[in-house]
């Protein structure tokens, strides 16, 4: 996939995805109770995957991996903050529960099992390296652009596993060219193809933006291959992200999904944050885009028989915080995301990139 970066702006530093520099904290969906037949342990791991946390407590507990709650998969590189549940009857022998790369740091008690989803979203903290005088200003400059228009949300490395190539046996499963019996490795690998779909049909709306940036509507018709007077109105929009005419839109940060009738009127409050660009996940019962946007989706709209929904194309990024340690060189990020989305789409914009 090609980055598209929305400032003209080249920034060089060193991050490195380790649990020194790397930090990813829960936000809970809601309040625990206090009271229940569960138990909700916040858990503090590093240099793990979330299965083999898990796996590390219930072969302690004696229990099923299945019987355990959690909320969401946090990256095995880093230093993860995340709530998991279990039977609260299982209190008193967690308590003898010891290991070097995890720790529990706190326990409550509450009425239900967490579900996958039940968050409100994540908070990162990132520390970059090597970030001279000269570059501070400019990651200060962009963070503040990043602040004011958000990023787009792509789907991150971890769902394309570590050669970045799950989606081509996703895709050979769908054309009948692979059998694997399992079916949540099947399901799993077609989600990857969703994911794949999903970035490049982004990368395609990233183009429009840009080229909207440098060319008349008409050219840029053109140059999409799109009908004459398709782009109408677009370029006046007050967003980097250009919605056009048919675009299926959330309200944000969830809610129904609907498709764009008055483009000037939804741009309006898609400037005020109160709604977002979706894009497809292509698959069963999925809303699908219409008019101009349905011309530029249809390419990524394939028959994948998984359920199909909308995911958030464009996203915001808040609480952001800075701190630059200039005897380091060293400038220390936080800032929180909605659930689903990841840290490198802000990095790859701090970055800057080309189409």
């Amino acid at each position: 996939m090609k980055l598209i970066y929305p400032i003209n702006v080249k920034n060089e530093f060193v991050f490195n995805s380790s649990a020194r520099d790397f930090t990813v904290e829960e936000i809970p969906l809601y309040e625990f109770t206090g009271e229940g037949e569960h138990l909700v342990l916040q858990v503090r791991k590093k240099d793990m995957t979330t299965w083999e946390m898990l796996d590390a407590i219930s072969n302690h507990l004696g229990i099923r991996r299945r019987d355990m709650g959690y909320a969401g998969l946090k990256d095995k590189y880093a230093m993860t903050i995340q709530y998991i549940s279990i039977l609260a009857i299982h209190e008193e022998k967690l308590k003898a529960f010891t290991h070097d790369k995890i720790k529990i740091l706190s326990m409550v008690r509450h009425n239900n099992k967490i579900r996958v989803g039940h968050l409100k979203g994540n908070r990162f903290k990132i520390r970059l390296k090597k970030v001279l005088g000269v570059q501070k200003d400019k990651l200060d400059s962009v963070l503040k652009w990043i602040k004011n228009n958000g990023v787009p949300n792509y789907f991150g490395n971890q769902r394309f596993g570590n050669d970045g190539d799950n989606w081509v046996d996703g895709k050979k499963l769908i054309d009948v060219e692979l059998k694997i019996r399992d079916k949540k490795t099947r399901e799993f690998l077609m989600g990857s193809y969703q994911s794949y779909l999903f970035n490049k049909w982004l990368s395609k709306r990233m183009e429009l933006n840009m080229l909207l940036e440098e060319f008349s509507e008409s050219e840029v018709e053109q140059v999409m291959g799109l009908p004459k007077g398709s782009l109408a109105g677009t370029k006046e929009e007050p967003n980097f992200f250009k919605l056009v005419e048919g675009d299926t839109m959330m309200h944000y940060p969830y809610g129904r999904v609907f498709n764009v009738e008055e483009l000037s009127k939804e741009a309006k409050r898609f400037e005020s944050k109160d709604i977002a660009p979706a894009g497809l996940l292509a698959g069963k019962k999925a809303k699908l885009s219409t008019s101009t946007a349905g011309l530029i989706e249809a390419p990524f709209a394939e028959d994948i028989p998984l359920n199909g929904t909308r995911r958030y194309a464009w996203i915001q990024v808040t609480e952001i915080t800075k701190n630059y340690v200039e005897e380091k060189a060293h400038y220390e990020l936080s800032f929180v995301l909605p659930k689903g989305s990841y840290a490198t789409n802000v990095l790859d914009v701090l970055r800057g990139g080309t189409i």
